[in-house]
């Protein structure tokens, strides 16, 4: 199946992003010209084509690493080396929106990390509404008509299961989306957008700076507003700013749902986990069972950390690793190895949190006949250890960075869907 999903990447053309329709979704919610204006590379022209085989083995990595994150021997690990603050029991919050992030190369399959804020979802519901297919033998095969429906429903679910988990008395009635200056981040259209959905769910939301908090005799609020939930955008994973002390008190107090939360970031996203992830021995010394175990292993690259004993070696092979923080996100000070100078190389080594991880190629997409061809990865939103969604996001350069023309996220097509139902339709579209 992947020898086809691969064919299709690279001639098929027949289906993509309707630029008439997405305006029309993004003008029901006023954001059109500011979308266009601060993302205009968020959207990529086509979908990507994933076999199924594919995105199971993805699904079934998920599943393994909730087995993981709950046995306790992992867990004290992950912890111990972690601030204080992801000690703190976050009152049966789970973390929404969890990013498994791969690289699926032909049958090879790498998951490149895992993120506790992933962005994109709400994009990625508008962009499924606005796909389009001018052959109409393709037009089955793309998701239904009601999957960006769907998604949006299983978003707002997924916060208020959070707030049932946290057992508070109320109904949940109010969230802020938090993230540092707000709106001047790229995705900052995407906050508005959810801030949107939960109107149309009776949630009051607003989007605001951390600093914009305030939190006194047990309640957190905005401007006065009193906030139940915060939906966590913020990069300070650990809440160590202090212009973020109304939100780090609130949260150890126990008076907010905070989601995801420093907890979730240590357990999941904290790239020092992939070292026994990517170590089925080490899984099975700490309880997993020996099946996860191998499952985790097959598909997480080796990841090492970078030290004095190891560096000699690294640099010598360092055209098949990549190098990254250990807390890093966004591709921010992440190196592939046959890019690294000397220069470079010594700064890595003084940080003392460089991982190392094998490569996995990402896949690559053609645009139009006779383009240079696009690479991509393929983000997994997860939540409670179920996928929601997977979209690709297609890019030029060492990392994913939406700069790119015709790039940005893209929905995905299952192959198998295709054969089954069209076994000519790889050849028509070629």
């Amino acid at each position: 199946m992947s020898g086809v999903a691969e064919a299709l990447n690279a001639h098929c053309f027949c289906t993509g992003l309707d630029s008439t329709r997405l305006d029309a979704e993004l003008q029901a919610t006023d954001l059109q010209a500011l979308v266009r204006e601060r993302c205009p590379h968020a959207f990529a022209q086509h979908p990507v084509f994933v076999a199924q085989a594919q995105l199971d083995r993805m699904a079934a990595v998920v599943q393994a690493m909730e087995t993981v994150v709950a046995l306790p021997a992992y867990r004290e690990q992950a912890l111990a080396r972690a601030p204080a603050i992801a000690r703190h029991n976050p009152a049966g919050a789970m973390g929404v929106f969890m990013g498994y992030d791969f690289h699926v190369d032909g049958d090879q399959l790498g998951l490149i990390e895992i993120n506790t804020n992933a962005g994109g979802a709400m994009l990625n519901a508008v962009a499924q509404r606005a796909q389009r297919a001018c052959c109409p033998g393709v037009q089955p095969f793309l998701p239904p008509a009601h999957a960006a429906d769907d998604f949006e429903a299983a978003m707002v679910r997924m916060f208020q299961t959070e707030w049932t988990r946290a057992a508070r008395a109320l109904p949940l009635r109010t969230i802020a989306i938090v993230d540092e200056a707000p709106q001047a981040q790229y995705l900052f259209p995407e906050f508005e957008l959810f801030r949107h959905l939960f109107a149309q769910h009776g949630l009051q939301a607003v989007v605001c700076d951390p600093s914009e908090l305030a939190f006194a005799d047990g309640v957190l609020r905005h401007q006065g507003l009193a906030i139940d939930l915060v939906y966590n955008r913020l990069t300070d994973f650990y809440l160590d700013d202090p212009r973020h002390a109304a939100l780090r008190q609130a949260y150890l107090a126990d008076q907010v749902v905070l989601t995801p939360h420093p907890q979730a970031h240590a357990l999941y996203a904290d790239k020092r986990n992939l070292v026994v992830l990517s170590d089925a021995s080490a899984l099975q010394t700490l309880g997993l069972p020996q099946s996860l175990a191998t499952t985790l292993e097959r598909a997480v690259p080796r990841t090492v950390a970078l030290t004095a004993d190891n560096a000699e070696a690294l640099w010598r092979e360092r055209r098949d690793w990549f190098f990254k923080p250990a807390a890093g996100y966004g591709s921010r000070a992440a190196y592939r190895g046959d890019k690294l100078t000397k220069g470079v190389w010594q700064n890595l080594l003084a940080a003392g949190d460089t991982m190392a991880q094998r490569i996995v190629r990402p896949g690559t997409r053609t645009l139009a006949e006779g383009q240079d061809a696009l690479k991509f990865d393929l983000r997994n939103y997860a939540y409670a250890g179920q996928v929601q969604w997977v979209a690709a996001r297609l890019y030029q350069g060492q990392t994913t960075n939406f700069r790119t023309p015709g790039g940005g996220f893209a929905p995905v097509v299952a192959v198998h869907q295709v054969l089954a139902e069209e076994p000519s339709l790889a050849a028509s579209c070629m």
